[in-house]
Order: C-alpha cells, then structure tokens, then sequence
C-alpha cells in the first residue's frame, strides 16, 4: 500500500522561503515520477512541478525560477524549496506519485 506523507508548510512572509516534503512509503519511489501539486481556495488542483525517475524535471511556468524540485532516493523522499514565495502561492500543497495523494500541507504567504 503506498503512502505520501507530506511535511514542511506552514505561514511564511512575501519573499520568504519553505521546503516541502514527500515521504513515500509501501512503494520504491525512485523508478516513478513524483509531482507536486496545489490547489487554492476556489481554484483547480494544479501541477506545480514534476520530477522523473531520472531526475529531469518541469516546472509550471509561474514557479520557474523560484521553486526547485528534488529527490532522495536512499530516504524514499521528494522534496519542494520554494523560494521568493508571493501571496499567490498560498495553497495546499500535495504530492502525487501513480495516482496516490497524500494529506496534503498548507502554504500560507503572508504579511
């Protein structure tokens, strides 16, 4: 049985920074991909950034530059650093790995 557990979220200021994350588990991550996703209040759940079993990896558009995207393999775990987080940023983030979600962790940017 797979499990996502996700950790790191929390209340963060305009320009600050968090990492998220992933811990899997019932499941050797390393040979999927694994995504990170968001959904704001009133919004759709959105890919925010995806990282292949051979490390390549895509980013959505509005979190390039600023979000990275990595893994440990040896610790099963996925990691988010979120850089120069804006307010528009503030969603619950969840990690996806072949259609299992975990609980998700809420990301709150603000003054």
């Amino acid at each position: 049985q797979v499990q996502l557990v996700e950790s790191g979220g929390g209340l963060v200021q305009p320009g600050g920074s968090l990492r998220l994350s992933c811990a899997a588990s019932g499941i050797i991550s390393s040979i999927y991909a694994i995504g990170w996703y968001r959904q704001a209040p009133g919004k759709q759940r959105e890919l925010v950034a995806l990282i292949r079993s051979g490390g390549g990896t895509n980013y959505a558009d509005s979190v390039k530059g600023r979000f990275t995207i990595s893994r440990d393999n040896a610790k099963n775990t996925v990691y988010l650093q979120m850089n120069s987080l804006k307010p528009e940023d503030t969603a619950v983030y969840y990690c996806n790995l072949m259609n299992n979600w975990g609980q998700g962790t809420q990301v709150t940017v603000s003054s």
